[in-house]
């Protein structure tokens, strides 16, 4: 299929004992649903553009995730809120999951480092996120026209020691004039200007009507995840550097029709 007619199809899309923490999770959860009705879209980003529609509204519940560099790590599983991480994380590990059983540990393997559920493995830096989800073949870069090699000291968090980070950074000029090479399911950090951080938030872009580019995401400020113009986001937050991965292709899916 070409690229073109790929992203067209994007367009329309416009948790157990590994589970120790299970909160916000019934008997049957949404996303084993949600898992289950998205096997009909042939794509990740599609699925993922499905799966994220279904959650708009949820409410932003932040510091979900339990554990510290003195304490146990335990491996959270939640439907009912998100932060802007974990929406992210919920929504890919969902769409990459061939069915409700397969979620836990698709999740397990984008939050951790080689999916090793402690603290220190956890990728706490989203630039690091992207990296070692490049590094374990769930992501490639977006790289559009004017970006640039980003090197950035990161030490935000002392407990993790200071680590040097090598991402592209693509202005934000760039991502809404060549916004055509974006597709639905897309995930995008905002670099901070803060000395020692990588990125201050992220989403997901969603490619609506007329090729008018969104941002699904949980929003701190508005207390729900919400679609949002991205223009109008990069505007309000001075945004001028972001990063953009694509999620691939799990291993062959069986499509439903």
């Amino acid at each position: 299929m070409s690229a073109f007619s790929r992203r067209a199809v994007l367009r329309l899309a416009g948790i157990g004992a590994l589970c120790l923490a299970r909160p916000g999770f019934a008997e049957e959860s949404r996303l084993d649903r949600l898992i289950l009705q998205a096997r009909s879209f042939a794509f990740v980003g599609e699925r993922m553009g499905f799966i994220s529609r279904a959650l708009l509204g949820s409410p932003y519940i932040g510091r979900t995730l339990i554990g510290g560099p003195a304490e146990p790590e335990h491996f959270v599983l939640r439907d009912d809120g998100f932060d802007c991480v974990t929406f992210c994380e919920t929504v890919l590990a969902a769409a990459r999951a061939r069915a409700p059983e397969e979620f836990a540990n698709e999740l397990r393997r984008i939050r951790y480092r080689g999916g090793e559920v402690e603290w220190f493995s956890r990728n706490h830096y989203f630039a690091e996120w992207g990296l070692n989800n490049i590094a374990n073949g769930m992501l490639r870069p977006v790289v559009l026209p004017g970006a640039s090699l980003r090197h950035k000291t990161v030490d935000y968090m002392p407990e993790l020691g200071v680590r040097r980070l090598a991402f592209a950074a693509v202005p934000s000029a760039s991502l809404i004039a060549h916004g055509d090479q974006l597709a639905t399911g897309d995930i995008v950090g905002f670099l901070s200007r803060r000395r020692g951080l990588d990125c201050f938030h992220t989403g997901l872009i969603v490619v609506g009507d007329n090729d008018a580019l969104s941002l699904r995401h949980a929003s701190k400020s508005r207390g729900r995840v919400l679609d949002q113009p991205l223009a109008e986001f990069l505007a309000e937050n001075g945004v001028r550097n972001v990063a953009i991965w694509r999620p691939l292709e799990a291993a062959a899916l069986d499509v439903i029709v």
